[in-house]
């Protein structure tokens, strides 16, 4: 497909309109940049990008990046990498988007996957299970900031406290399918925006993203909309059935070779879905993989989900990328006839291809026809309940976590249509407490950074095994 470089409405200076060109080298640059910075989970990798592309470059203004991310976290997916495949596709075409959203998984995908290798072989050695005992009472302090902060971001009137406790209430008591809470909401939002109720028309739903805001008609791409984003209904048929049949060929591909019950089969399949259902960010979808890659497929262990994100927070790239690991270790063990470390890193890479490819799907095909919706109130609401509804999920998430951190058993107890999992308290483990308490208070009165308090949490616990 030949595309001509950008050529995008500059800086408006009277009445004139100057033009000038995003060289597509210097973007390449910028963009493999920002994919090796991208620590700290979505909100991190998100602030980073306004820094560089809003704040620094100033290649597009606050409005625009606002309007691009309301469309990224409608989505299912991670929305940091969407968000980079859509700016990328509005500064260079399809180019732009494929660069943008490759290079940000790229490094990720090479460092889950080198500690996917490590895992594997050394994984039974003390030192490594030490390391990770480490890393799960930090990731536990990271997923409770979360809830945190992502509910002082959403939770604005009681109207939003409602969805958020409906949604944790529907998971947690009645284990609802999670896309049924997120689509729930998402309704609920749409709905009472059209109804004018002021509880939905309080926002965006994510709020003020950078330090510097910086106005859409003294950037580059100015306030005006590319004529690429204004592309025949063809065009878009045509880069959807490509993009489509990249996703879905290798997935009934596999069903049809392998059948159902074949761990490539089933990676293909579950991973396919995942892309399609599962809204709200990271951690709302980790929830969706833990239960069903713990409790339904039986992949790995609810210990070994932790580690697994233990790696992606301490990797560039979005968190989604720990179901690179969750895929590698499913395949590994249970190889069929191939050796299990290459098994594992076929089920990685296809992991990998299901999960990203979906995202490229979504953007190349809707984002022409949502840059022309912007301040649409009925979206921006839906957004603003999925987004409550996820202070829910991710608390969910969050004691799904501690139990199996914190405590050897938990047992399952039903009753007036409610299954609750609930932890045996005489096999709590005291180093896992403690640890866990001095990771909350590190995060929550010291203010510690991600990297920080993996690190130290992951030297607390190798001292503690050597000792």
């Amino acid at each position: 497909m030949s595309e001509t470089p950008a050529i995008l409405p500059g800086p408006a200076q009277g009445s004139g309109s100057a033009t000038r060109e995003i060289p597509f080298r210097e973007a390449v640059r910028v963009w493999a940049r920002i994919a090796l910075l991208s620590f700290g989970g979505p909100a991190g990798q998100i602030a980073m990008m306004h820094r560089i592309l809003v704040e620094e470059k100033r290649w597009l203004g606050e409005n625009r990046f606002l309007h691009a991310l309301n469309y990224c976290m409608l989505l299912p997916g991670p929305e940091a990498q969407q968000l980079a495949v859509y700016i990328g596709w509005l500064m260079h075409r399809t180019r732009g988007g494929l660069v943008a959203g490759t290079l940000f998984v790229l490094p990720g995908i090479i460092a889950i996957m080198a500690l996917s290798w490590i895992y594997a072989i050394f994984g039974n050695a003390s030192v490594v299970q030490s390391l990770f005992f480490g890393l799960k009472a930090a990731v536990l302090a990271i997923v409770l900031e979360a809830v945190i902060r992502v509910g002082r971001r959403a939770l604005k009137n009681s109207v939003m406290v409602g969805i958020a406790a409906m949604a944790f209430i529907a998971l947690f008591a009645f284990q609802l399918p999670f896309p049924l809470v997120v689509l729930t909401a998402a309704a609920l939002g749409y709905v009472g925006a059209r109804a004018g109720l002021a509880a939905f028309l309080g926002g965006n739903g994510h709020g003020k993203v950078g330090d510097h805001q910086v106005a859409d008609v003294d950037t580059v791409l100015g306030e005006n909309v590319p004529a690429h984003a204004r592309p025949p209904l063809a065009w878009s048929l045509k880069i959807g059935g490509t993009f489509l049949l990249l996703w879905l060929v290798p997935v009934l591909g596999l069903l049809l070779w392998l059948g159902p019950g074949n761990v490539f089969a089933d990676i293909a399949v579950f991973f396919s879905k995942m892309a399609v259902v599962t809204f709200g960010g990271a951690y709302a979808v980790l929830a969706y993989v833990a239960q069903q890659a713990v409790e339904g497929y039986g992949w790995l262990q609810p210990g070994e989900m932790l580690d697994g994100l233990g790696m992606a927070e301490t990797t560039p790239g979005p968190l989604i990328m720990v179901t690179q690991f969750v895929g590698f270790i499913g395949a590994f063990r249970a190889p069929g006839p191939l050796h299990p470390l290459l098994a594992g890193t076929l089920g990685g890479l296809l992991t990998t291809w299901v999960t990203f490819t979906p995202c490229f799907l979504w953007i190349f095909l809707g984002a022409p026809f949502v840059e022309t919706l912007r301040s649409n109130k009925a979206l921006s609401a839906a957004l603003a309940a999925i987004t409550a509804a996820v202070v829910g999920v991710i608390l969910n998430l969050a004691l799904w976590f501690a139990m199996h951190v914190l405590f050897g058993e938990v047992r399952v107890m039903q009753g007036l249509g409610m299954t609750i999992n609930v932890p045996v308290l005489a096999t709590a483990s005291i180093p896992a407490l403690l640890l866990a308490f001095a990771a909350m208070l590190a995060v929550f009165r010291f203010k510690a950074g991600i990297l920080p308090l993996l690190a130290a949490c992951s030297l607390a616990g190798i001292l503690y095994g050597l000792l």
